[in-house]
């Protein structure tokens, strides 16, 4: 039978797990704030304005939206990801008060936070893949 220290050794990973998790949800945050930001701007700008720059401006005006739309689900991603984490603290911790044998449980769960946190991660890496989009130089004004 675990003891409260022992299960406080154990508890350590996920918790170190939860410090990057809250990291990437910063990164993730920030981005999504800039994007905003973007997109405010860009709507603001003025109305009077050639075919080109207003086709442009829709063109970039969508590809916020999209990349919004990913920021959004890897931060709930990552954040359903840090709560099975601390389900999992949560339940090694009544396991062991309890006197129950859950390791299957707990190990179910910490799989399930772990893929949470890759479809998040996957979903950052789309969203950086995105962003590139809208910052290649065009061609024209290369010349």
């Amino acid at each position: 039978m675990l003891t409260i220290a022992q299960t406080i050794q154990l508890s350590l990973s996920p918790v170190f797990m939860l410090a990057g998790i809250g990291a990437l949800l910063n990164v993730l945050a920030g981005r999504l704030s800039r994007v905003i930001d973007r997109a405010r701007a860009l709507e603001a700008a003025p109305a009077a304005m050639s075919d080109e720059d207003r086709t442009r401006r829709a063109w970039e005006l969508r590809l916020l939206d999209r990349r919004m739309t990913i920021i959004n689900r890897a931060l709930f991603l990552a954040v359903s990801s840090a709560v099975m984490t601390c389900a999992v603290v949560a339940t090694l911790f009544v396991g062991v008060l309890a006197s129950l044998h859950i390791g299957q449980l707990v190990a179910i769960a910490f799989i399930l936070a772990m893929l949470l946190l890759i479809a998040s991660l996957s979903c950052f890496m789309i969203e950086v893949s995105n962003s590139m989009e809208a910052n290649r130089v065009r061609a024209e004004l290369m010349r």
